[in-house]
């Protein structure tokens, strides 16, 4: 047995690798990546130029290239299509399974993702890619392989086994043999395990699960990967409206799913409006990045015009300007801890409705123990500094009180209300939250100090 070892990009491989293209030394090349791991030799044409990494990809057989394509990001993928031939793309796209091959036609525009197809040479994989195409990117039908393994009812366990036998070729994972009527509708499912243990002239609706989880093609591809999750599937059926088989989805699918919307979460959390790459134009970096921006200086210029509205205050107790920064802070920082949390609940469609009011319970009741515990360090901090200066101890310890309470219901109610009328909650973590609570904090400590200072 052949133990893998995990792969170390050095900087002496690649250099020999570099050296070995440019000598057009083919079988040093071939040998030393058709050895390796495809997503290893993904993160290898990460670090060779764009030039380079055609020449390994023109070079290595059909389906291993096509292979280490689909490993590549979308960004990179794209720049790769743009260096090759047409006929070539098509060659490289015939080789994947159908989902892989819809979306990697989809990053082409689509003038040239016509003549793709039209080079294909295989019928059925072209009518199923173009069945693919025709799904919503993010839906279940969009993310859905055609490749599966499907039974009769009646069928026999030998007429079943050599149909596997005959579909297994374009299929590379097995899970479960899907159960379907006369109407190809899906009636349920069969392990190979029942399979092989049943006598011959066994019919497959004697030994088949009529419970099976599926999902329509319209379903959004989250709620696809939440269902996966909660019950711990491997791979699931995808019906149309008719209740007719018409794809699966793997695990492997999920997995992509989920670090796509993780990675546009995190984007949307730093206040990047789009989902955006390194390799993006700067007019799209730009774009997606300046509204947040705009928004978090707007919430600049409000926090100076309270500040320049409360200057007489600040003129009797300058000391009261040397706590700004600290209630702002407190304020961003508790907001952006209890929105994480609500959006994290909401990603996983754990917060449901009527559990609002426990989760308002238990976000509040944390508020008020920190808000405690920090105001009465802050007090006994101001009253050491500051001689003794009771009430001006309390107006930022009341005001840090206040300021934590306010900025975790703020940063607990805005994700929930986005959610429901349709935006990403994950903005609510972003520039949104930490200005909204900056002006909030404000107006409070201000509001505070007036009250017990009379100034």
């Amino acid at each position: 047995m052949e133990i893998i070892k995990q792969f170390e990009l050095s900087k002496e491989y690649l250099e020999s690798l570099r050296q070995g293209i440019e000598e057009e030394n083919n079988d040093f090349i071939k040998e030393s990546l058709e050895s390796a791991n495809v997503a290893d030799v993904a993160a290898i044409l990460d670090e060779l130029s764009m030039s380079e990494s055609i020449y390994v990809l023109r070079l290595l057989e059909n389906q291993f290239s096509s292979d280490i394509l689909i490993e590549l990001d979308e960004d990179t993928a794209t720049r790769v299509f743009r260096e090759l031939e047409v006929p070539e793309i098509a060659s490289l796209i015939e080789c994947m399974d159908s989902d892989d091959g819809a979306d990697m036609l989809n990053l082409l525009p689509l003038r040239e993702r016509e003549e793709v197809i039209g080079y294909f040479t295989d019928r059925q994989k072209s009518e199923q890619i173009l069945e693919l195409l025709r799904y919503e990117e993010d839906t279940a039908g969009g993310i859905m392989a055609k490749e599966y393994i499907k039974a009769n009812k009646n069928w026999n366990v030998v007429q079943t086994i050599n149909e596997i036998r005959r579909q297994a070729e374009n299929v590379d994972k097995i899970f479960s043999i899907y159960v379907v009527d006369n109407k190809q509708q899906l009636m349920g499912r069969v392990s190979l395990k029942r399979i092989v243990l049943a006598s011959e002239n066994t019919k497959i609706e004697d030994i088949y699960e009529d419970e099976v989880m599926a999902v329509p093609t319209h379903m959004d591809q989250e709620e696809v990967a939440e269902i996966m999750r909660r019950y711990d599937l491997e791979a699931v059926p995808v019906v149309n409206v008719k209740n007719k088989l018409v794809g699966r989805i793997t695990v492997d699918d999920i997995l992509d799913v989920i670090r796509e919307e993780a990675e546009e979460d995190i984007q949307a959390m730093t206040g990047i409006s789009d989902t955006v790459d390194e390799y993006d134009s700067v007019i799209k970096l730009t774009k997606a990045r300046l509204p947040w921006l705009l928004i978090g200086i707007i919430g600049g210029l409000l926090g100076a015009g309270f500040i320049g509205f409360f200057e007489e205050g600040l003129n009797k107790v300058t000391a009261l300007a040397f706590f700004i920064p600290l209630i702002t802070a407190t304020g961003g920082n508790v907001g952006i801890q209890s929105s994480s949390l609500v959006v994290q609940s909401l990603a996983t469609k754990s917060a449901f409705d009527d559990s609002i009011i426990k989760r308002f319970i238990k976000v509040l009741s944390v508020a008020v123990i920190n808000g405690l515990i920090l105001a009465v360090f802050v007090f006994a901090v101001v009253v050491l500094f500051y001689k003794n200066e009771v009430s001006f101890g309390l107006v930022v310890s009341i005001a840090l009180f206040s300021v934590v309470l306010l900025s975790s219901f703020m940063g607990t109610i805005t994700p929930i209300i986005l959610d429901k009328i349709g935006i990403n909650p994950a903005l609510a973590s972003g520039p949104f939250i930490t200005t909204a609570n900056d002006l909030l904090g404000l107006a409070v400590y201000f509001l505070v100090a007036i009250s017990l200072l009379h100034i």
